[in-house]
């Protein structure tokens, strides 16, 4: 008799988990075709290599000047609409969003993405640059009501205007710089004005693997360097503010890009040359320390240089 209730007890079990199996199945089926129906397409998780830092608006043309000689590519200009998502109370596990809206294309495209965290160990401690997973995919239009109907709940929005640079260099690099403008009434992006006036954010980015992250990171780090006389660039949430020396590079930059100069290797030697300068600078820091009453001669020593 207990040997009957075992198995029948262990059918209805089973029973159970082919029905919940099924269940699943079906739900899993059924949010894929609420998915296309809402145009949500599949996102590929993947990892990215990323610095940021910020420079001064009236620096902007000169780092502009320096990005186009070194990148040999044409600029594109970015107009982003982007509406940051949190879940609620209802989605058992907290999580971020961003829905971006291109404003710059002729037909406005909408994508959705999710920064994931960032690598740890004694790995990540030893680079550069940060490695993060990152999943992006893209939306129809009415991808906003989609995720309103799933939970979540609009945290705050942006309209970041600037241009950006995508081009190899040991690896598929793009950066941008950005102005981030808020709005102030619910997506009124006509009347958006600067969340930070006069400082623009630098964003760094390089699409990266597990197995060769040192690799892109050096390439992401290297060309860094070129830009150390107008910005520093470090991993997101490392303050590193104002570079000192940006307002004579920038002088520098565009006294010596007149009409007919502005070619990659007239930029490609300013940038080795205010990285040796740099470097230089550095080192005599370092031998010869600067007394209280040597400041204003060495400052005035550097804007003549």
């Amino acid at each position: 008799i207990e040997a009957t209730s075992f198995y029948s007890r262990a059918h209805e079990q089973s029973a159970v988990w082919s029905w919940s199996s099924s269940r699943r199945k079906h739900r899993k089926n059924a949010a894929a075709r609420r998915s296309e129906g809402n145009g949500v397409e599949t996102g590929r998780l993947r990892m990215e290599c990323v610095v940021q830092g910020i420079i001064e608006t009236q620096h902007v043309e000169a780092l502009e000047i320096l990005l186009q000689g070194l990148c040999g590519v044409p600029k594109e200009r970015i107009r982003v609409h982007e509406l940051c998502l949190k879940s609620g109370p209802s989605l058992a596990v907290p999580s971020e969003i961003r829905l971006l809206c291109d404003l710059a294309q002729p037909t406005p495209s909408w994508t959705v993405r999710h920064v994931g965290g960032a690598m740890r160990g004694a790995g990540a401690e030893q680079i550069s640059v940060l490695v993060r997973t990152m999943v992006e995919s893209k939306v129809s239009n009415n991808a906003l009501r989609f995720f309103y109907s799933l939970g979540y709940k609009l945290d705050h929005e942006l309209l970041k205007i600037g241009f950006a640079f995508r081009f190899q260099r040991g690896a598929p690099i793009t950066v941008t710089v950005t102005s981030a403008n808020k709005m102030p009434k619910l997506h009124a992006t006509d009347e958006a004005v600067p969340v930070t006036p006069g400082i623009q954010m630098v964003e760094i980015t390089a699409p990266t693997a597990g197995d060769n992250y040192n690799e892109v990171g050096a390439a992401v780090s290297s060309f860094c360097e070129y830009l150390a006389p107008l910005l520093h660039l470090s991993k997101p949430g490392v303050s590193t503010g104002i570079v000192p020396t940006a307002a004579a590079a920038a002088a520098s930059l565009l006294s010596n890009t007149g009409e007919g100069a502005n070619t990659p290797q007239l930029l490609y030697l300013f940038a080795m040359s205010c990285f040796q300068m740099t470097l230089l600078c550095e080192a005599d820091a370092a031998l010869y320390p600067l007394h209280e009453h040597d400041t204003e001669v060495c400052n005035h020593s550097s804007h003549v240089k």
